[in-house]
């Protein structure tokens, strides 16, 4: 594969991590605490979609390569997503007299009854779509590159996400009083601003992200209990790398860490190709950079990022 084909495949993972990293950010910028359980919020949405898709998958036509129902089922899996969130919120987290580590750790166990429902209900194993898989797009395969209309969807699909979600923050009341509360919200509670339900507006909208995360996730790979739970440290590093709290920030580091991902593997070839390594020193520095090893590599530039901006790439907070 050349270098253009890892780039379109990380673009296509990046836009996934993008729509996780933006969720979480946003609600640690307004409830003010690491919700442990957004990755399994993912597989939520992802299993909601499944189970719509698999009701509604012969419906109408089809639009790159994506049955209509497959959008439909997406439309579930952002609104399931979405529901049980605001429900955990209102049930479990609002009623808690703790501080952030207590929310925290509170969002782990949660983490877990989701998980388990979830492990329960459809068993562990790996399951897809019922969607058949697409050929790379011909046009593209003389230039190493094997996207599928399917992972133009994704992208395309996140694009218009991310997009509708910058007109928010920027252009409505509800975005500005969502910044306003991410900003000071003390401020914002004095100014006037009903600060629950921007807060649970906050839930609504970073959960229904997490959903059509997931869902996209399970479309460019598969579904298993698991699949958002692997994926939440990897989330994290994106958020912290672009700054914690910070939205925007949120965006470009889930891009960085979606494209390092998957560019592991071409970094492995090229230190393999450098005439100045000794064989068995190329062996060694190949096998630290591998796909294996790929997240590890993802946090080691997190790392090197912060020591020289420790509020991430758009600052702590930076909404």
């Amino acid at each position: 594969m050349t270098v253009l084909g890892y780039l379109a495949n990380g673009l296509v993972f990046s836009s996934i991590i993008v729509l996780g990293s933006i969720g979480l950010s946003l609600v640690y910028s307004i409830a003010d605490f690491a919700n442990f359980a957004h990755g399994d919020t993912m597989t939520i949405g992802a299993y909601a979609a499944l189970v719509t898709f698999g009701a509604v998958g012969g419906l109408g036509g089809a639009v790159l390569g994506l049955p209509y129902g497959f959008f439909l089922a997406l439309v579930v899996g952002i609104a399931v997503a979405a529901v049980v969130a605001v429900g955990t919120e209102k049930l479990i987290y609002e009623p808690l007299d703790v501080d952030s580590i207590g929310l925290l750790i509170t969002s782990i166990g949660i983490a877990f009854i989701y998980r388990a429902v979830i492990q329960i209900r459809f068993g562990s194993d790996f399951t897809r779509f019922g969607i058949q898989p697409l050929r790379p797009i011909e046009s593209l395969v003389p230039y190493g590159v094997r996207v599928t209309l399917h992972d133009v969807a994704i992208v395309g699909s996140a694009v218009v996400l991310v997009g509708g979600l910058h007109v928010l923050l920027q252009y409505t009341d509800l975005g500005r009083k969502m910044r306003a509360m991410a900003d000071n919200p003390d401020l914002a509670r004095v100014s006037g601003i009903r600060t629950k339900r921007v807060k649970l507006w906050t839930w609504v909208i970073g959960a229904g992200l997490a959903g059509a995360g997931g869902v996209f996730l399970g479309l460019f790979n598969q579904l298993s209990p698991r699949m958002g739970f692997n994926l939440l440290l990897v989330i994290f590093a994106a958020v912290i790398l672009g700054g914690i709290g910070s939205v925007y920030g949120a965006m470009a580091g889930g891009f960085l860490i979606g494209m390092i991902n998957q560019l592991t593997p071409f970094f492995s070839n090229v230190v393999e190709a450098l005439p100045i390594w000794p064989g068995w020193l190329a062996a060694i520095v190949r096998g630290l950079i591998s796909i294996e090893y790929a997240n590890a590599i993802a946090f080691v530039i997190m790392v090197v990022v912060l020591l020289v901006r420790p509020n991430g790439i758009a600052g702590e907070g930076a909404t």
